[in-house]
Formats: structure tokens, sequence, C-alpha cells
């Protein structure tokens, strides 16, 4: 959890020792059962997405039905709890401490360069009324700038989202391949303050998920056997 967080919003990031940890569920309802019961609700009262490294934006609603398409979701809803998962992108948890508005979203490199972190402010600004300087942000365990190796693409994919001059804080060249280290809590972190989110509440977890075997789940060091992390959350309190 993210302590200053706890005030305001009930939530955790999950590790490998929890069921969706160990690797895809049988059924959809293992590991988010857990999930759902660690933040107080029924399963059924868990709404997640189906991710598809995109920006598009959900607001939770009444009906479970299948996951929508979207890497984002927002909620005022005390009943609701909202989830994402990852295996190295990085899991976003977001509280609004004036209104009790939450939103949980996943982000990659191409989530990233969707701006991910700024439409997720937005989206709460927009449904909710929330102002970027009553919000914290907790960035959670992700792959991190020691492990994160890419190719040229990515790098130009982020100058082209963000420019040359606030791209080039993320990335630290590796010459003799040609390849660049990609930091994409500093990616996350510089696009929430550019949204207007105060750096001070802007919290990074710190922790690269290909770094921790026994705690993590890594794609990039397991492959398609590895498991999930869940980031959930749910409001304290309604908007």
């Amino acid at each position: 959890m993210c302590e200053p967080l706890l005030a305001h919003a009930e939530h955790l990031f999950t590790t490998r020792d929890w069921t969706l940890g160990r690797g895809t569920p049988t059924s959809a309802a293992d590991g988010w059962a857990e999930v759902a019961e660690a933040l107080g609700v029924g399963v059924d009262r868990l709404r997640r997405l189906r991710q598809v490294h995109g920006a598009a934006v959900v607001v939770a609603g009444d009906a479970p039905g299948a996951p929508p398409e979207a890497d984002v979701i927002v909620s005022a809803r005390l009943d609701l709890a909202v989830a994402v998962q990852a295996a190295d992108c990085v899991p976003l948890l977001v509280a609004d401490t004036r209104t009790g508005a939450v939103a949980a979203a996943h982000a990659g490199w191409r989530g990233l360069a969707a701006r991910v972190p700024g439409t997720t402010v937005s989206a709460m600004a927009r449904e909710f009324g929330s102002r970027s300087g009553d919000l914290l942000a907790a960035i959670g365990p992700a792959i991190g700038p020691c492990c994160y190796e890419v190719g040229d693409d990515v790098r130009q994919a982020m100058v082209g989202a963000a420019g040359e001059h606030e791209a080039a804080a993320w990335f630290r060249a590796r010459s003799t391949d040609g390849k660049w280290m990609f930091d994409t809590w500093a990616s996350a972190r510089a696009q929430l303050v550019a949204a207007g989110v105060p750096q001070d509440q802007v919290f990074v977890a710190g922790l690269c998920t290909m770094s921790h075997p026994d705690t993590f789940c890594s794609y990039r060091r397991d492959g398609p056997p590895a498991g999930r992390i869940a980031g959930a959350i749910k409001p304290r309190m309604s908007a």
C-alpha cells in the first residue's frame, strides 16, 4: 500500500504470493475474489478492464458484464472497487482527497506514449470535478530503468508524445548495442506533474518487477507463464 493514500482510499498492490501472481487463473473469479475481499467488496462489485495498451477511460457502473476495452477506470462509488493488472507495466492508483473519487490505470510504454497519467487526471476532473492539486497518485511496482531495455522506436514514440526535451530525461543510452534504458516511473511521474498534480503528492514505489523474482511478476523475465500483480482501489468517502 501507499501510506499517504490510506486515509483517503482503500487500496493495494498485490505480489506474486497472491493467486493472480502464480499464473493464469482457471476462472474469472480466481484471484480477483481475493482482491475484492481485501478491499471489503464482493467479487461482483469489483470492476476491471480488458486492457489494450491505450488511453480509453471507463466510469465504473452498475452492470458487471464483460470487462470493457480500456486502460483507465474511474469511480466515486463507495460500493465498488476498481482494478488493473500488470506484469511490468505501470499500475497507477489515484485518490482525490477532496471528493473521494478514485482511479486505477495501466500504462506500459504505449500507454505512456498515449499520455495515460494525464488522461486519468483529466477524466477525474471531467467526471467528478476533481482538482489536480487535490490528487494523490501512487505509481506501483513496475519494471525499472535498471532493466527495461528498449529500442529506438520506443524512444521516438515518447519523443513524439512529450517532445525531445521532456522525453530525454526518461532514457539512458546503452552505447554497446544502441539500445535505451527506459524509466517508466519517471515518465509517469512527470506526466502527472505536468497535469497539475503537485510533485510531493506523487509517490513512486521504486520496486522493479524484473529485479524481485520472489516478490513480483515480470513478463520480460518469465515470458507467457508470468502471473500478474493487481493494483486496486476503492473510495473511503463519496464525491
